[in-house]
């Protein structure tokens, strides 16, 4: 880990160069480099096909960002998350801008990041406050210039924390609209999704019975929550199945039943697709 100040002619920056413990490489998401840049003049700065993840806030000035063959104009507020695998490149303007950013790693950061698109997540979006990121941000720099013997695993707390807000703030980014009265109904919908999972449920009787368009049901359920309806309703499914398998002496055909999976072997099928063993290799290992 090496801290220093860096100044020049084009930017002064305060940053950090981590480097983690082969246990934190290997098993977690880990820090590779975190700090502050102050632009001393209009300058450009590309990177690619980097093993590493950008998170960086805007605290003040403008720019540009040029990423996946997109064009974005940056702000003071805006947030960005890139793959750095992908070339990037970003330009400070005229209004000189203050970076605040953190690179990281992890085994698993390739899918988060999928997902992170996949749920709608953009390369730049605004969110409503930059003060949780900025906080973050400031708590990363400060453990990893720390001596603490556990910093790895709070690095790598502060990190899921970053994900878990980028992943809730690039929602609906920049949406102010209030909610409607069908987006209410989709909390009914979801409300009795909860109830009535071990009924046999459909799509053209979800949509009759709330009086909504099934594909537009499809569609805004994804968006509001994230799965679709039939993954929402498998995750219900399998979560009652795991109670009855553990806490009762029923049988495997009867807990499918009660999950709303009649069939017997295609409970079994859909509980190793989520569980990857079996319902009776569950019961047996817990």
């Amino acid at each position: 880990m090496d801290t220093a100040l860096f100044e020049g002619t084009l930017v002064e920056s305060e940053r950090i160069l981590y480097t983690p413990s082969t246990f934190a490489r290997t098993n977690l998401i880990h820090l590779q480099e975190c700090g502050r840049l102050k632009a001393l003049s209009p300058h450009t700065s590309h990177r690619e096909n980097l093993a590493s993840y950008l998170c960086f806030i805007v605290l003040e000035g403008s720019g540009t960002l040029e990423y996946d063959q997109k064009h974005y104009t940056l702000s003071a507020g805006d947030c960005v998350f890139l793959d750095c695998k992908k070339s990037y490149l970003h330009r400070c303007s005229n209004q000189l801008w203050t970076l605040e950013w953190a690179h990281f790693y992890g085994p698993n950061m390739p899918g988060i990041y999928e997902k992170y698109t996949e749920r709608g997540g953009l390369a730049c979006f605004r969110p409503q406050s930059l003060a949780p990121y900025q906080k973050i941000l400031d708590s990363l720099c400060e453990t990893a210039s720390s001596s603490d013997y556990v910093r790895d695993m709070k690095i790598f707390e502060q990190l899921t924390a970053l994900l878990s807000l980028l992943m809730q703030d690039s929602w609906h980014p920049g949406s102010t609209a209030k909610p409607t009265s069908r987006k209410y109904n989709l909390q009914q919908i979801k409300d009795y999704l909860d109830f009535h999972y071990p009924e046999t449920i459909r799509l053209d009787d979800l949509a009759e019975t709330f009086y909504i368009n099934k594909f537009y049901l499809t569609r805004i359920f994804r968006e509001q929550f994230g799965v679709s309806i039939n993954a929402y309703l498998l995750s219900l499914r399998i979560t009652h199945a795991k109670q009855l398998l553990r806490f009762t002496d029923f049988s495997i055909e009867k807990i499918g039943i009660q999950c709303g999976m009649k069939d017997a072997n295609y409970f079994s099928r859909m509980f190793k697709k989520v569980e990857g063993i079996s319902p009776g290799e569950y019961r047996r290992q817990w």
